[in-house]
């Protein structure tokens, strides 16, 4: 069971986390295109580029510093972090194979002038340091671009390792 500050006890995996949480994983998303949404290679769990979708629907669109907040940032962040680990979960059968987050990449849709990056990446962070721990045991990038697909605000990629 996780204490109260949400820090995981040893040997609880990310399954039962999610419980105690109050979180509920969405369906698996789907690819857009030609490629598969989780690919595995020896230890690691490649997990394609998710969005904030909600029933397969996106819930968030628009740019950072535009029309959206740091804080919508963050929530659109979350679910698509949420939607890597249903990505996870379909592939691998078992969320508690996964022992912990790697790589987390944060791509988002900016204005010009924007530079909150890292507070949004935060959104998926804090997440992740929910279910794998605390502080934080990843390395992160976050970055602004033009555009995303479906005018997503924030696409998130995640590699993993994961036990055999």
């Amino acid at each position: 069971m996780p204490e109260p500050s949400g820090n995981p006890s040893v040997g609880v995996g990310p399954s039962s986390r999610f419980g105690a949480l109050g979180i509920e994983l969405p369906a698996a998303p789907t690819p857009l295109g030609a490629y598969v949404e989780a690919s595995d290679a020896g230890h690691l769990l490649f997990i394609s580029g998710t969005l904030p979708v909600v029933n397969r629907k996106l819930a968030i669109s628009g740019r950072l510093g535009g029309n959206l907040s740091v804080e919508q940032g963050q929530v659109a962040a979350r679910l698509a972090s949420l939607n890597a680990l249903a990505a996870a979960r379909e592939h691998l059968g078992d969320l508690d194979r996964l022992k912990k987050l790697i790589k987390l990449t944060v791509v988002m849709a900016t204005t010009a002038h924007f530079t909150d990056h890292a507070a949004v990446g935060d959104g998926a962070s804090e997440l992740f340091a929910q279910i794998f721990g605390r502080p934080p045991g990843h390395t992160r990038m976050v970055y602004g671009v033009q555009s995303l697909p479906m005018g997503a605000p924030v696409v998130v990629e995640t590699i993993f390792e994961i036990s055999p």
